[in-house]
């Protein structure tokens, strides 16, 4: 009787444990969207691996080979992360009139001419055009990507961005990696060869693109429970996202969600050089951790933030995690050198983690909280939140958080972790006005 019994239990812990999903190799052999979306994450990282090589070399490119003064790389590279900003409304407005696919192999093409033309010029003012438009590129192309992903996808939307990360974080330390070897030679062909290797990743990536074929021109989101209230199918909407002040607000607060970017890139490395006694050489160990956290998590996390009501827990669990992030940043100024290093790789881990999060909600709740019948034009305007981030991050990180000492720290948490239950209550409250329950939702062809 004791045998059957603890095999009664055993198979009622079995029945209650969560279902384990196939690995990331096998969902990256058969991913949500089939064979289209399979040879568009190969040239996703194609993509990102080119974007390693100019990450890790464009600095040295214009020091060295163009001859520009350390303001004039600032004044360069900060224009073009502002020109980024327009690229992702403009590629939803454009993804809302013309088919995805061909958009992007243009974002691809276009990205090769200017890379192209980098190697070709050398006054500031013309360097200043093109990098400015390769940006206004780069940013399109990523939200013509999720586009993509949104429509090709369906209601497994969440998993397939899960494995677009994956795949771009890896084909990103791949470029990262191939970069150290011209970087490692030092010489100005050295230097061009791995601009080349940028604009070549374009080509590579623009073919795969042409071998896919047009996902579904359109999507809505349908709930497995009720169907949409009276007053919410009656209330009038917004003609555009541009006069939503509702997805306005959505998108003004997702930028601080996204800060965990500039804090990764920017805040962790700066505080470990300038404020405590960790090993310098510890730095590049922030971006090990990143990218093999992301490769090997994502897809796991995204299976538990999928959906409208884990998607608007998730943003809370962002908020604790960068609070968290910012407090041991905080007290890594008093603590020896190996306990400072631990302490701030700890840091490291944690806004890996809330990256994770975020991720997956801020995307899956601008799909959710956008009307489907305009979703590309919404989405569009829901990427600019990372483009100014980017542009805005970094100056708030080291003006303001690090001048300010470990008291700048710990107000950052604090301002983020508020931040976040404000995001989180708008967005409940607006899913609710929309009918969208919590459950989950599934996607269905919309009739033409």
């Amino acid at each position: 009787m004791r045998r059957a019994g603890a095999g009664t239990r055993g198979a009622a812990r079995t029945a209650r444990a969560p279902k384990r999903g196939p690995g990331l190799i096998a969902q990256l052999r058969n991913p949500p969207g089939g064979r289209d979306a399979r040879i568009m994450l190969l040239a996703l990282a194609v993509d990102r691996t080119g974007s390693g090589l100019w990450a890790a070399s464009s600095v040295l490119y214009l020091t060295f080979v163009t001859h520009l003064s350390a303001q004039q790389i600032g004044v360069l590279l900060g224009t073009a992360g502002v020109a980024g900003i327009a690229g992702s409304p403009l590629a939803g407005r454009l993804a809302g009139r013309f088919p995805v696919r061909p958009l992007l192999i243009g974002c691809h093409l276009l990205r090769l001419v200017t890379l192209t033309l980098v190697l070709l010029c050398t006054s500031f003012g013309a360097l200043l055009v093109v990098v400015a438009v390769t940006y206004l590129g780069d940013r399109a192309a990523k939200t013509l990507e999720m586009l993509f992903a949104t429509r090709a996808a369906g209601e497994r939307r969440v998993a397939y961005q899960a494995l677009s990360r994956s795949a771009a974080n890896a084909g990103y330390g791949v470029g990262a990696g191939l970069a150290a070897i011209g970087l490692a030679v030092g010489t100005t062909d050295a230097y061009r060869a791995l601009i080349l290797g940028n604009a070549l990743s374009f080509v590579v990536a623009a073919a795969l693109v042409w071998r896919t074929g047009e996902p579904a021109g359109r999507t809505r989101e349908v709930a497995r429970a009720a169907p949409v209230p009276d007053d919410a199918a009656l209330a009038p909407r917004p003609k555009g996202p541009w006069r939503d002040r509702g997805y306005l607000r959505f998108v003004l607060l997702d930028i601080p969600m996204n800060l965990d970017d500039s804090v990764l890139a920017v805040g962790l490395p700066l505080w470990l050089v300038s404020r405590t006694s960790a090993p310098h050489a510890l730095v590049p160990a922030f971006l090990v951790i990143n990218t093999v956290l992301v490769v090997v998590l994502q897809l796991a996390v995204s299976r538990r933030a999928e959906g409208p009501r884990k998607a608007v827990r998730a943003v809370l669990l962002y908020g604790a995690l960068m609070f968290v992030c910012c407090a041991l940043a905080a007290g890594a100024t008093g603590c020896g050198t190996w306990v400072a290093a631990t302490v701030l790789l700890a840091a490291a881990v944690l806004v890996t983690m809330a990256e994770l999060m975020r991720s997956v909600s801020s995307w899956e709740l601008a799909v959710l909280l956008s009307p489907p019948d305009e979703r590309a034009a919404y989405l569009g305007v829901a990427g600019m939140s990372q483009s100014i981030q980017k542009s805005a991050g970094p100056p708030l990180l080291t003006g303001v958080v690090m001048a300010a000492g470990p008291v700048g720290w710990l107000a950052l948490g604090a301002v983020v972790a508020g931040l976040a239950v404000v995001q989180q209550r708008g967005c409940a409250g607006r899913l609710r006005a929309l009918g969208v329950p919590e459950g989950e939702c599934r996607v269905q062809p919309a009739r033409q």
